[in-house]
C-alpha cells in the first residue's frame, strides 16, 4: 500500500502489531465502533476490508454474519487475522493495485471498510478507483484516516522523549506523502475521491481517547510495549546509540510521562480522525 518504503516498512514491523493486538483494539475501541455502526452492513452482505491488520473489524463482521474480505500487505498480519477469522477470506496484496474481484471471486461488493488501512498508497487515485470498480453501483465505502500529528497526541506522548535522545531528528513524511497523516488534508482528500469516481462524500471529525489499560492496568507499560514495537524503529535505533543503562534511564522517563497522562487511573491520549463516507453511484471516474 504505498511507496516500496512505507510497504517494506509494513512488511517488516507487522509482527509488532500482532504481539500488540489487543493494546491496539483496545486503544481504537470508540472508532472500530463509530465505524461499524457507519457502515451498517447487513446479514449476507459481502464487504471488503482494506488493510485489514490481524482482523478486527473481519471479526466482527464474520458475527453478523457478513462475507468478510480482508486486504494486508503484512504476511505477519495476514497470517494473525487468518487465525483469528478463519471464516473470512484474507489475502497477502495491495489493494491499490490488484483487481480485486480476480483475487477474491465473487460478487461485486456491497461495502468497502478500513480502519487506518487507506494513508498509505502511492497514488491514491488510482487506489480508490480500482477499490470501487471492485464495488456494486450503490455501494458505500467507509473508512477512518488520521488527521494532521500536530492534533495527536497519540503519535507522540512518550515517543517524543526517545526521538530527542537520538543524534539525529527522525524523519517524517511531508505533507500529502504516503503515511499516517497522508489525508490530514481534508480538501485533497476530497479531489482524490471525487476523482476516483466516488460520490456524496462526507468527511467528519472524529475525536477520541486511545485508553490504553488491560485487565485492571492503568495503561503505562502497553503504551510503553506500542512505542517500543511501532515507534518507527525509533526504539532499535536509540539502543544503537546508548548504552543499557541510558536506554533504562529513558524508559523510566518516558514512564514517568505516560503517569502524568492517566485519566481515571489509566493512560488515555487524545486521538483526532476523519470518518469518511462515500457511495459508488455506477459512473466511471473520469480521465
Amino acid at each position: 500500500m504505498g511507496t516500496d518504503d512505507v510497504q517494506q516498512g509494513w512488511k517488516q514491523g507487522g509482527q509488532g502489531w500482532v504481539a500488540n493486538e489487543r493494546i491496539l483494539d483496545a486503544a481504537f475501541a470508540p472508532l472500530t465502533q463509530a465505524l461499524v455502526e457507519r457502515v451498517a452492513w447487513a446479514r449476507g452482505d459481502r464487504v471488503l476490508d482494506v488493510g485489514c491488520g490481524t482482523g478486527t473489524l473481519l471479526e466482527l463482521g464474520v458475527r453478523d454474519g457478513v462475507e468478510m474480505v480482508g486486504v494486508d500487505v503484512s504476511a505477519a498480519m495476514v497470517e494473525a487475522a487468518r487465525r483469528r477469522v478463519p471464516e473470512a477470506m484474507v489475502l497477502e496484496t495491495d489493494a491499490g493495485t490488484t483487481d480485486l474481484l480476480e483475487a477474491a471471486p465473487g460478487l461485486p461488493f456491497d461495502h468497502v471498510v478500513s480502519r487506518y488501512g487507506v494513508m498509505f498508497f502511492s497514488d491514491p487515485t488510482t487506489a480508490f478507483d480500482s477499490i470501487r470498480r471492485a464495488t456494486r453501483p450503490g455501494a458505500t465505502m467507509t473508512f477512518a484516516c488520521w488527521r494532521s500529528r500536530e492534533e495527536n497526541p497519540v503519535f507522540t506522548q512518550g515517543l517524543d522523549l526517545l526521538e530527542a535522545a537520538l543524534p539525529e531528528p527522525v524523519p517524517h513524511p511531508a505533507p500529502g506523502a504516503p503515511g499516517p497523516t497522508a489525508f490530514a488534508d481534508v480538501e485533497r482528500l476530497r479531489v482524490i475521491l471525487n476523482a476516483a469516481g466516488w460520490a456524496e462524500i462526507a468527511i467528519e471529525p472524529f475525536d477520541y481517547a486511545c485508553r490504553y489499560g488491560l485487565d485492571g492496568s492503568d495503561g503505562v507499560e502497553e503504551r510503553l510495549a506500542i512505542i517500543a514495537s511501532n515507534g518507527r524503529g525509533v526504539w532499535g535505533r536509540l539502543q544503537d546509540h546508548v548504552g543499557p543503562e541510558r536506554q533504562a534511564e529513558l524508559l523510566d522517563e518516558v514512564r514517568a510521562d505516560l503517569r502524568s497522562r492517566r485519566v481515571d487511573g489509566v493512560v488515555s491520549l487524545p486521538a483526532a480522525a476523519w470518518l469518511v463516507t462515500a457511495r459508488n453511484l455506477g459512473v466511471e471516474a473520469s480521465d
